[in-house]
């Protein structure tokens, strides 16, 4: 038996191990081949694709994109039940590596959890500092828009 077949097969037996065992935890969907995904997909219609697939496996389907397994939530009911009633539970954003290598976990546009937190109440306390929501800065602005309009007035009739 060649090396690279045997090395190849394990690495695929491997795959479909790694994902069979976290499947546990995710809603059911089609099986996935270990690196292309769900292939079945018409890439040119995935709407009408991910409806077949709620057809079969209900409103709450896995399907995997390559490798990365992806839940969709198929419908109006299936929708307001995770953004209203598990709204803590579905408020994470999705995990970008690269970005989280880049950024060390800090910043607003992509966090997550309790540093989220601190980082946009630091940041709204910070911005109604300098003035963001309150009608003093509004009746400022509004003045100097009038001053300039005043200002360009004089310079074109004069």
């Amino acid at each position: 038996v060649d090396p690279a077949v045997l090395c190849l097969s394990c690495l695929l037996l491997l795959s479909l191990w790694k994902q069979s065992s976290g499947k546990g935890q995710l809603p059911p969907g089609p099986t996935p081949l270990p690196i292309p995904g769900n292939i079945i997909l018409d890439v040119k219609d995935i709407g009408k694709s991910l409806i077949n697939l709620s057809k079969v496996y209900g409103p709450v389907f896995t399907v995997y994109f390559g490798m990365k397994p992806t839940v969709v939530l198929h419908g109006y009911e299936a929708v307001k039940e995770a953004l209203m009633d598990l709204g803590e539970e579905f408020s994470r954003r999705g995990s970008v590596p690269m970005l989280e290598r880049a950024t060390k976990g800090h910043g607003i546009m992509f966090n997550n959890g309790k540093i989220w937190e601190e980082t946009r109440c630091f940041s709204l306390m910070t911005l109604w500092n300098f003035g963001m929501g309150k009608r003093s800065i509004e009746d400022r602005v509004q003045e100097e828009a009038h001053c300039l309009v005043e200002g360009l007035r004089k310079t074109n009739s004069g």
